[in-house]
């Protein structure tokens, strides 16, 4: 026993294809088998039969329909698996033995390009990262738009780098160099933070012909023009990115052919735990878009806008001459509301360019597809005309540079029918008048069907049956039906064909000679249908590049569009941005809160400069600390992506890198606790901030003692506003000793949240003032959120007894402990002295932390002695 030839032939392609879902055609159907079908019908929940093959045990098999395969493999690449699709090779009808079959395309959650398996308004990347051990080189692609970025890096802290940048794009397939144990932070992130899929390759894979095949995809001059060396990470990066497009698509890639290389001088850079903590496009909780700062900006009327859109909220400008650039095109929309509304309603009927022509590149595009680019090319001069309104730079280049592709759409319009069928192969789509030979063979089938119809008139009037009717199948062709009873009227020109249970089908020589007449200019017509179709698709194809760039116009005129709407809707006002030191924002608010709260925000002001670059805030929990501290963040990204900003008046000095260490969180599957885990935060802020950067601390050293904590917090303030960061800074505390710093350390001052308290009622003024909070109103709080009422007397009790120094203390035994470090001393190193006496009498469980910190004074003092 052996195979048949159509198994062998399977295994000679599942063979070069390990690892992938392989959809093979047979017929109308894409079919798996083996391992392949059981995986296939336990994810898609198909029903597993078998196959013949050859050998005694039938083949596991399942299949789904070629014409809805897009909606099925969109289930699988979402779950992580890769699919290769089978093709067949040649017409079943004229092809001698086996149909010749290949894998065609290969799909994976990063070289998505169908619809249904893509979000409009966010992009889908596969990301490339070569790293070399002291230098990262990273790439990443989103083929259904042709969009394409590389950057490198070499910072001491590489890896937390190569993270926030993977945050920026969330890419759902990754190639890297290295293995999963060496990179298993980025392994996990992709895997588990974004859903994605990542793999290693071979070096070589990597930095074969790597300069060669970049500069052919992107010009000779794309490395000497952006200052890259040739030997570089990024380089190799780049090439694994074209490798793998090229043995998946299997297919030209020419339509890729702008590289946007960035260092990082360009953008500014948010860490991946502040793109959280900050909600710029997705909330911390739920991952959605609203109640984000995208969700605040989102007035597009493109997914070309709308992908743009998210993309300037991630990567906000450090250059203001092109921060300037973007908000005089949005002051100037503002100015003309009336054309930029027009402007709007012309955007509504613009079709995804981007994804259009990765289509029509791919072959892929049907009929309505390019009704949908005619459509679009219609409004285009419309569009033209009003930017014809405006005088900014931005605008005015718009103007001169923007193609309204009149001839694609006019070859569309003359070709094309207004509603053409789904699929293309059946004909039925090029319009009357396009094609003299179309327009002949329509024809000919519509004479030959007049003429049918008169041949059934003429046999009922000849035979004398009058319910004699002349019918089609695609098995039999024309026929002549006639009932049970009248079959004895049947001429004996009449052939039988077929004998059904309440008539007879019979055919006659004439009927023969049209139906060949008619069938062959069918068969023709679908034939030249699609063959003009192609045509016009390569012409369309041919002007990729003028339509690529009419998408880059549209899509930007579609985000400052829906900038100048959020600025109108939300009264936001144009920010000064500089390179000063300033942080000055006069009524502030914080943009999402301010709509949920439906105008109840109570806006605060903001001033920091060099002399008073930390401020040290104070006050009660839901008084405000975290939101106006966020806020001042989202509004220098709003300012410094070019939009407006939620306040009366803002100056915003440019701010290089914005970190932030909020709220208590674990990683517990990586071993690090709630405190471990601030501390890496902590520690990765300070060795990257600099003296242009923004820093928010929303309680820093809550996760250890009250003296350790307070230590930290200090000594972290301490080094934060000195010379060696001098970042600007909003530090949160309720570590109410720290306000002494104001007096002692250069550059921090004091603020506070404004809160009244009326017998046991505390109200929140959600005012920031200058001084500090005279108490943090904990037990207000726990009464506020509904903490029983013997717990809230029961802590009134102890915190009197606290605040008196009555309670009772217990002793505590010091275990001793030898631990010699540079710059640390443990109780081993002190003798039996009045030192130890005084520790062990102290009860560390009821001391306050200013108590603590004069006992600390006096120990020093006995120490010195």
């Amino acid at each position: 026993m052996s195979y048949t030839p159509m198994m062998l032939q399977y295994f000679e392609v599942k063979n070069k294809y390990e690892g992938y879902l392989l959809f093979y055609r047979l017929g109308d159907f894409y079919e798996m088998f083996f391992e392949d079908a059981i995986v296939a019908s336990r994810e898609l929940e198909l029903t597993l039969t078998g196959r013949d093959c050859g050998m005694s045990e039938r083949a596991p098999m399942c299949g789904v329909p070629f014409h809805a395969a897009d909606t099925y493999i969109a289930r699988l690449v979402k779950k992580g698996y890769k699919v290769a699709i089978c093709e067949q090779l040649e017409d079943p009808q004229t092809a001698t033995g086996i149909v010749k079959r290949d894998v065609i395309r290969i799909i994976t959650p990063g070289t998505v390009t169908e619809g249904a398996l893509l979000s409009d308004g966010k992009n889908n990347y596969l990301c490339s990262v070569y790293d070399n051990g002291k230098q990262v080189g990273m790439c990443v692609c989103d083929i259904s738009t042709a969009e394409t970025y590389a950057t490198d890096f070499c910072d001491k802290d590489i890896y937390i780098r190569l993270l926030n940048e993977l945050g920026i794009y969330c890419p759902s397939e990754l190639i890297v160099n290295r293995q999963e144990k060496d990179l298993q932070s980025v392994f996990s992130f992709v895997k588990e933070r974004v859903g994605g899929i990542a793999q290693t390759l071979q070096q070589d894979f990597f930095k074969g012909n790597a300069v060669q095949n970049v500069k052919a995809q992107f010009g000779t001059k794309v490395l000497s023009d952006n200052m890259i060396e040739d030997d570089s990470a990024v380089v190799y990066a780049i090439n694994g990115l074209l490798q793998y497009l090229k043995e998946t698509q299997k297919t030209d890639i020419s339509y890729i052919n702008n590289l946007n290389y960035y260092n990082n001088d360009r953008f500014m850079s948010i860490d991946l735990s502040t793109r959280r903590n900050l909600e710029i496009c997705e909330t911390l909780r739920n991952k959605e878009k609203k109640g984000t700062l995208l969700w605040v900006l989102d007035y597009t009327k493109t997914a070309m806008g709308a992908r743009l859109l998210r993309k300037w909220c991630e990567q906000p400008l450090l250059s203001v001459p092109l921060i300037q650039r973007r908000q005089n095109a949005i002051k100037e929309l503002c100015d003309n509301f009336m054309i930029k509304d027009e402007i709007s309603d012309a955007l509504c009927k613009v079709s995804d360019l981007e994804r259009l022509m990765t289509k029509i590149v791919y072959n892929s595009a049907n009929g309505k597809d390019l009704k949908s680019l005619e459509y679009t090319c219609a409004v285009l001069p419309l569009i033209k005309d009003c930017l014809n309104s405006f005088s900014c730079n931005e605008l005015s280049d718009f103007y001169n540079s923007l193609d309204t592709l009149q001839d694609i759409g006019s070859l569309i319009n003359s070709a094309i029918i207004d509603d053409p069928p789904f699929l293309i192969r059946e004909g039925g789509f090029i319009k009357q008048g396009y094609s003299p030979e179309v327009d002949q063979l329509r024809s000919m089938m519509g004479e030959g069907k007049e003429w049918i119809a008169r041949i059934e008139q003429t046999e009922r009037e000849q035979t004398g049956i009058k319910n004699l009717k002349v019918g089609y199948n695609r098995v039999f062709g024309y026929y002549i039906e006639i009932s049970k009873s009248f079959v004895s009227q049947a001429p004996e020109r009449y052939i039988r064909k077929q004998t059904l249970a309440n008539c007879e089908r019979y055919i006659t020589q004439e009927l023969k000679d049209m139906e060949s007449r008619v069938l062959g200019a069918q068969d023709k017509l679908v034939a030249l249908e699609y063959e003009l179709f192609q045509q016009i698709r390569e012409v369309v194809a041919q002007n990729i590049s003028r339509i690529q760039d009419a998408a880059n116009i549209l899509s930007k005129l579609d985000v400052y569009a829906s900038l100048a709407d959020a600025a109108k809707k939300n009264s936001f006002v144009c920010p000064e941005v500089d390179y000063s030191d300033k942080l000055e924002i006069n009524d502030g608010r914080h943009p999402v809160v301010e709509i949920f709260t439906k105008g109840m925000f109570v806006p605060n002001d903001t001033n920091m400069d060099n002399a008073s670059r930390l401020m040290l805030i104070t006050g009660p929990n839901m008084a405000g600390k975290s939101t106006y501290m966020r806020q001042n963040a989202l509004i220098i990204i709003m300012a410094q992506m070019g939009s407006f900003v939620p306040a009366k008046y803002a100056r915003i000095g440019i701010v290089d890198k914005m970190f932030s260490r909020i709220g208590a969180s674990d990683d517990l599957a990586s071993g690090q606790s709630t405190f471990m885990l601030e501390m890496n935060e902590v520690a990765y802020i300070l060795g990257n901030a600099t003296s242009k950067s923004f820093i928010i601390y929303d309680e820093i050293g809550r996760g250890t003692s009250t003296f350790d904590g307070m230590s930290i917090a200090r000594a972290v303030a301490e080094y934060t506003a000195s010379k060696k960061c001098g970042a600007k800074t909003m530090f949160a505390t309720h570590y109410h000793e720290l306000c002494e710093l104001a007096d002692s350390c250069e550059g921090i001052v004091n603020y506070s949240i404004a809160a009244k308290k009326r017998a046991d009622e505390l109200i929140f003024l959600r005012k920031i003032v200058k001084g500090s909070a005279d108490d943090s109103f904990g037990i207000e709080v726990a009464l506020l959120a509904g903490v029983p009422g013997e717990v809230i007397k029961r802590a009134r009790e102890i915190l009197e007894n606290l605040e008196n120094n009555k309670a009772v203390p217990r002793n505590k035994k010091l275990k001793e402990r030898q631990n010699y470090n540079e710059g640390m001393f443990t109780l081993d190193d002190l003798a039996e002295n009045e030192v130890c006496k005084k520790l062990n009498k102290l009860d560390l469980d009821t001391l306050t932390p200013m108590e603590a910190l004069t006992t600390l004074y006096e120990l020093q003092k006995l120490a010195q002695q």
